[in-house]
């Protein structure tokens, strides 16, 4: 073997790693992602604060305002952002060397999104589609974990804890 055909590991990873984004889209894509999704943490903690209060109420006026106040950071904020920082996100690690699947913590962020998505679905949509007879205990657990879960996703993506995952391949043959 000579030293033109002689590579590190680290060099053929950057040989065989596949196009990423350019610098600029990859700077956009980024600031996108973090603005939506300290925009999504802020809607949560917003409607964890109006759960409280609305739980807390015994004033009917209070109740139904604060229950409309919840249906709309549900529907204009939440769900669309919720979405968004899960697309920017995939779209992020697809596209710089983190890889969707190949570090734990962004493993664990994309679980953390989804699992915001589906306490939205089925713990907070009884804000969207209830009258204002809905369990305040339930919509305050639901924003309560909502908010610790994105918070949790944050210091993933700021600390990026965890060394890549290894892939197992086949021994090959002896020649």
């Amino acid at each position: 073997m000579n030293d033109s055909t002689a590579t590190s590991p680290a060099t053929r990873e950057r040989q065989v790693r596949r196009p990423g984004l350019g610098r600029r889209s990859r700077l956009a894509l980024l600031t996108t992602h973090i603005v939506v999704s300290v925009g999504l943490l802020g809607d949560s903690a917003g409607f964890l604060a109006v759960a409280i209060r609305r739980a807390t109420s015994d004033n009917p006026a209070v109740v139904e305002a604060s229950h409309e106040l919840l249906g709309m950071f549900a529907l204009f904020f939440g769900i669309p952002l919720s979405f968004l920082a899960l697309i920017t996100g995939a779209a992020l690690s697809l596209g710089t060397r983190w890889g969707l699947f190949r570090y734990p913590w962004v493993i664990a962020k994309l679980a953390l999104t989804v699992s915001v998505i589906v306490v939205g679905a089925t713990v907070l949509r009884p804000v969207l589609v209830g009258g204002a007879q809905v369990d305040g205990g339930a919509l305050i657990a639901g924003a309560a974990y909502d908010v610790v879960a994105l918070t949790v996703a944050t210091a993933l993506g700021v600390f990026k804890p965890g060394k890549k995952l290894r892939r197992h391949r086949p021994a090959t043959a002896a020649k």
